[in-house]
């Protein structure tokens, strides 16, 4: 299914809505490991995300992408706002001037996007970070996956952190301490990705 402007904003008002109902899950999923407030972080960024659509809405999918990835460098603290700020303007790029995206076109902007969370952050799967879930999900549309596949193997790659060292970021200083704690950042890309996922279901 195609995606418009449209289509893709309404993406990021489902995510911006599911990280507010989210926000203290993902907190606690960082006290454990960081800082404590990565659901607080995400839940105002995207809020900024949703202020700035209702006020001027993109001309198409690049200049929404740049939205929100300027918006979430300048709002969200920490990691998250670079990295995920990275994600969406990498995103932006790969779309270029198309007024729609199909299957394809989608997922190479979200692969664009992985690949620039990955030479931000300088991390590599296995690192217990975000893209222990999301390349699992690009790797899953690389290969004729839907979008709600690609959120199952998001989730997946989330659980697979559960037991691992991580070896970027504040968890890194943990050692073993971070053992049986799944990644907040992780978490929270699944979740991105669930609420693309929406897209495909008809209304």
């Amino acid at each position: 299914m195609a995606q418009d402007v449209a289509s893709l904003a309404a993406w990021l008002r489902r995510a911006a809505g599911r990280y507010a109902a989210a926000q203290a899950e993902l907190n606690a999923l960082d006290q454990a490991i960081g800082d404590g407030d990565h659901g607080a972080n995400l839940a105002r960024g995207f809020a900024k995300i949703v202020e700035k659509l209702d006020a001027a809405p993109p001309a198409d999918p690049a200049a929404l992408f740049k939205l929100a990835g300027m918006t979430l460098i300048g709002t969200v603290g920490g990691a998250a706002g670079p990295l995920y700020g990275s994600f969406f303007l990498d995103m932006a790029k790969a779309a270029g001037g198309a007024a729609t995206l199909d299957a394809a076109a989608l997922a190479r902007c979200l692969a664009a996007g992985v690949a620039g969370v990955a030479a931000r952050g300088k991390a590599v799967p296995g690192d217990k970070t975000m893209l222990d879930a999301l390349m699992p999900a690009i790797a899953a549309l690389d290969g004729g996956a839907s979008l709600a596949e690609a959120a199952a193997a998001a989730h997946a790659g989330v659980a697979a952190t559960i037991p691992i060292v991580a070896r970027k970021g504040r968890a890194s200083y943990l050692g073993e301490r971070a053992i049986g704690h799944a990644d907040p950042g992780a978490t929270s890309a699944a979740m991105l990705l669930d609420a693309l996922a929406v897209a495909e279901t008809p209304a």
